[in-house]
């Protein structure tokens, strides 16, 4: 695996892990969000300025985007899609 698509991985790994939208960790970093997309699979040079970014919002090191992948870990599932579900209001 080449070191953007590692990159990419650990990127949706960590971000699914943290309940993050692409859209949502976009906002957040100032970025993009086909960007962040991008990045996920693999097809972008990332500058050390949108890593640093992307793993101060994920609350990470930026060397865990560079965490090597095990061959028998399985891709990070998606988040489900759609809206989340309102809350009751209290009044």
């Amino acid at each position: 695996m080449d070191t953007r698509q590692t990159i990419g991985w650990n990127l949706r790994r960590l971000r699914v892990g943290k309940g993050l939208s692409q859209e949502k960790l976009a906002l957040e970093s100032n970025i993009d969000r086909s960007y962040v997309g991008r990045v996920e699979r693999g097809k972008e040079n990332v500058t050390v300025a949108t890593l640093d970014a992307i793993a101060r919002v994920l609350a990470v090191n930026v060397a865990a985007l560079f965490e090597e992948i095990k061959p028998t870990e399985k891709k990070p599932a998606p988040l489900r899609s759609g809206r989340k579900a309102r809350t009751k209001e209290v009044r």
